[in-house]
């Protein structure tokens, strides 16, 4: 099964350099509602979703409510999605906040960074990643080829994609996430594979099943039933027919 992670689209926190958290009423701004309806070029000829999954926030609601209008699928609403309780620094600018002795944990040793009156950084991976996780085994399907969207804040993505990647979460910051950037990552019975990550600007390379080839000699095997990583590198081979509606298996170059 295939997630697709979208942060939600620049909010009026974001413009203001106010660490919002989960404040009530931080919605898009304009260049974040701009953002939210170009998802419907980036996503929205996407076929086969099964559902759209969201943090209960405002901003992520606003962000994907342009897909909801094209994409008739379900819509889960999981506060294990939601941004991170900064406690006691909701609300405060980023610039006041970069004074706190805390401010180092928090860049380099984010794994035991405990906000005051707040949560955990190890906490929110942790819901965060068994959520993604839980959503991906319930909405797989039979044959697990499916594609589903997850709507979320940066450090909880960036959590999502250290643990794909097998980094510990003192790595995570090396990651980089923006407003209305695509993640994808694709859960197989052997590992995840991460194809995409902040990608902006631009539609994502989003992997679609190869239907297995029974009997060809030296076919490859299907990514549903073969997991293998290709040695020396994924080759480059469109897995499907061409003309597919919703396909894209293109990558670009992402930042």
């Amino acid at each position: 099964m295939t997630v697709i992670l979208v942060r939600h689209g620049r909010s009026t926190a974001n413009t203001s350099g106010v660490l919002a958290g989960r404040s009530v009423g931080v919605e898009l701004d304009d260049k974040g509602r701009a953002q939210a309806d170009g998802l419907l070029d980036r996503l929205g000829e996407l076929t086969d979703i099964a559902a759209i999954v969201r943090s209960p926030l405002l901003r992520c609601a606003q962000t994907m409510a342009p897909l909801r209008s094209r994409l008739d699928v379900p819509e889960i609403v999981d506060d294990a999605l939601a941004e991170v309780d900064y406690g006691a620094w909701t609300g405060r600018t980023i610039s006041d906040l970069m004074s706190e002795p805390m401010w180092r944990t928090v860049q380099q040793q984010p794994s035991a960074a405990i906000f005051p009156g707040g949560e955990g950084l190890a906490d929110v991976a942790r819901r965060a990643v068994a959520a993604i996780r839980g959503h991906d085994a319930a909405l797989a399907g039979p044959n697990r080829d499916g594609l589903w969207i997850a709507c979320s804040h940066g450090d909880v993505i960036k959590a999502v994609v250290a643990d794909a990647m097998g980094m510990h979460l003192d790595s995570f910051q090396r990651i980089v996430v923006e407003p209305a950037s695509i993640t994808v990552i694709r859960y197989s019975d052997t590992r995840p594979y991460v194809h995409t990550v902040n990608c902006v600007g631009a539609r994502p390379a989003v992997p679609i099943p190869r239907p297995p080839q029974a009997g060809a000699p030296g076919a490859a095997e299907s990514p549903v039933t073969g997991d293998d990583a290709v040695v020396g590198g994924s080759t480059g081979q469109d897995p499907t027919p061409p003309n597919r509606p919703g396909q894209m298996t293109t990558a670009h170059t992402h930042r």
